[in-house]
């Protein structure tokens, strides 16, 4: 459902009432899922927040899920997700986290590339240090796309 919203966001089909940001790792189970869950919490209705990864994996990682529980940072109904041309299309801002080459660059997007380690193999507390480092990340960029009401 959410590529088919993409798509007619992309082709003008439907109107865009909100910023669309998409975050992209590699496997789409850690670091676009944290940032997804902390732009969905400070961003609120102001922002649409989607994720994609260059090569999923089957599921999300169970760490980062219980780290943002943890927090009180909800995950939604998220599940990893392929990386395709149409959720691209109808972003924003498009930030990546160590998928290199793998996102395609279009005309009037913004595009941000962050350096944030994978999580797949860390510890809890630096599950931690990635989470704090993402927010503040993901405040500063609410903060250049989103106007105070």
């Amino acid at each position: 459902m959410d590529r088919l919203t993409a798509l007619a966001q992309a082709e003008g089909l439907r109107h865009r009432a909100q910023v669309e940001i998409l975050f992209v790792c590699v496997h789409n189970s850690g670091r676009s899922q944290i940032a997804a869950a902390l732009a969905r919490t400070f961003g609120g209705a102001a922002v649409r927040v989607r994720t994609a990864g260059s090569t999923p994996a089957p599921r999300i990682n169970h760490r980062v899920a219980e780290a943002l529980r943890r927090r009180d940072l909800p995950l939604l109904r998220e599940f990893p997700k392929p990386l395709t041309d149409e959720i691209v299309r109808a972003s924003d801002v498009i930030v990546t986290m160590g998928c290199g080459d793998a996102c395609p660059i279009l005309p009037g997007r913004q595009y941000l590339d962050w350096d944030v380690p994978d999580p797949a193999s860390l510890s809890d507390p630096e599950i931690d240090e990635i989470i704090d480092h993402l927010e503040q990340r993901v405040r500063d960029l609410l903060r250049t796309l989103v106007t105070p009401s």
